[in-house]
């Protein structure tokens, strides 16, 4: 009986010991799912693999490239149409490598040449993040409009033995914790070199990394003017404190300009989520990087075209369409009101050298920033349809030169043209309060 009961015994915290390890695994593998949730979020995955009012990750959205578009593909455990079937190594080259488990290369709209920076811990997150925590889609993947023979993908293998590094980050000596936590967030997870980086002639980022004064020195995409991220004083970051690089990051706003374009899905889908830690981590390196145009001469402010508004001398082109239809917001003194109605003296975004995102956000406005479920209370409204391309360049003139604004390079005043090649190429930003949902 004795015995009996000792093999029962054993047999029970046999199987106490199996269920409490199975425990420990499951919990273990959603502290993982968990990760790759957040690593998901610091690269804004759902933004192009998503759809407003459409199921998280299914893809669908349409992307431009110079040969013609392309559509984000479903990203979700789908076994059929989405990556469901795909193994951590399938995943691991889908991600780094820009190679689908089909094994067709992917176009570097997928920003691999980024995320080629990725540790394998963090492609594990992630990936068990996509098969155990994100619902199934059965949503097919649209084929792409480029048109034969560009649509050809074998000279993509050319493209990244030329132009992609395919090394995993790698700490930087001499450099502390915080500095590398920004450096491998901005460089990878949050591929910002995608949008701020210019291009070369066969589309290639010039630089992937700060060993390039070419990296984060800003880019014309998609008719915006993604911004230098580099210590340029006037239309770069070199006049922005660790403190305003942060409160951008949170809420989309600070004292030099408001989230706008395509930034806004950033601050709605990915950085307000991060930690402060991380937040503080990729301003601190972002500050780290040199001017690509050092010795430039710091903006001044000039008082002079607030005195000629309050004294109602109009003469100026664009004069008294700015008092018409912008000075409610942003001040006869081109100050604003805070930093929810931004001011124009002195903003990054006038003292661009291209104006692209001035007549953009003036033609078609800007989307809502929306920061822990709050939308913006105020928002860019569009004036396409009351303005004309004449008027909308003379007041997008008169702002770039007033308040003591000088375009970098003293760049050429923007024509009715110019206007109206942007007006033919873009649509006005919706009002609605798009919030996209991660699961």
């Amino acid at each position: 009986m004795k015995t009996t009961a000792k093999v029962l015994a054993a047999v029970m915290g046999a199987a106490l010991g199996a269920v409490m390890a199975a425990s420990a695994a499951w919990a273990q593998g959603d502290e993982l799912a968990h990760r790759g949730e957040y690593l998901a979020r610091a690269g804004n995955c759902v933004a192009c693999h998503s759809l407003p009012g459409g199921a998280a990750f299914a893809g669908g959205l349409k992307m431009a490239t110079p040969l013609g578009a392309i559509y984000a593909t479903n990203i979700t455990p789908d076994a059929e149409t989405g990556i469901g079937g795909y193994t951590l190594a399938d995943f691991d080259a889908a991600v780094r490598k820009g190679v689908a488990k089909q094994g067709h290369r992917l176009y570097p709209a997928m920003p691999y040449p980024s995320y080629a920076k990725l540790t394998e811990a963090d492609i594990e997150a992630l990936y068990a993040y996509f098969m155990k925590v994100v619902p199934p889609v059965k949503q097919a993947n649209k084929p792409s409009e480029i048109p034969a023979p560009f649509n050809m993908r074998w000279p993509l293998a050319i493209w990244n033995v030329l132009f992609v590094d395919f090394d995993r980050y790698q700490d930087a000596a001499g450099k502390d914790a915080a500095w590398n936590r920004g450096a491998y967030l901005i460089q990878g997870l949050g591929h910002c070199g995608a949008c701020h980086t210019p291009r070369g002639l066969f589309w290639q980022e010039k630089a992937l990394d700060d060993s390039d004064a070419d990296y984060l020195a800003g880019a014309e995409l998609d008719y915006w003017s993604a911004a230098n991220l580099r210590q340029d004083v006037n239309a770069g970051l070199g006049r922005w404190t660790q403190e305003d690089l942060v409160t951008y990051f949170k809420t989309g706003h600070s004292r030099f300009g408001n989230a706008f374009g395509t930034m806004t899905e950033v601050i709605n889908n990915s950085t307000q989520y991060l930690t402060d830690a991380d937040i503080a981590a990729m301003a601190t390196y972002l500050r780290s990087l040199p001017a690509k145009n050092p010795g430039e001469t710091a903006y001044a402010y000039n008082a002079s075209t607030g005195a000629d508004l309050r004294e109602r001398r109009h003469g100026a082109p664009g004069a008294l369409t700015y008092v018409q239809q912008c000075e409610h917001c942003h001040v006869d003194d081109g100050k604003g009101y805070g930093t929810y109605l931004p001011g124009l003296a002195g903003s990054s975004t006038v003292l661009d050298a291209n104006p692209v995102s001035l007549i953009n956000i003036t033609l078609n406005g800007s989307a809502r920033v929306v920061v822990k479920g709050m939308p913006d209370a105020y928002r860019m409204p569009a004036f396409r349809d009351s303005l004309s391309d004449a008027q909308i360049a003379d007041v997008v003139n008169f702002i770039r030169t007033g308040w003591g604004n000088k375009p970098v390079g003293n760049a050429a005043p923007v024509t009715a043209a110019a206007v109206a090649k942007v007006r033919a190429a873009t649509n006005p930003a919706s009002d609605r309060v798009e919030i996209l949902k991660m699961k």
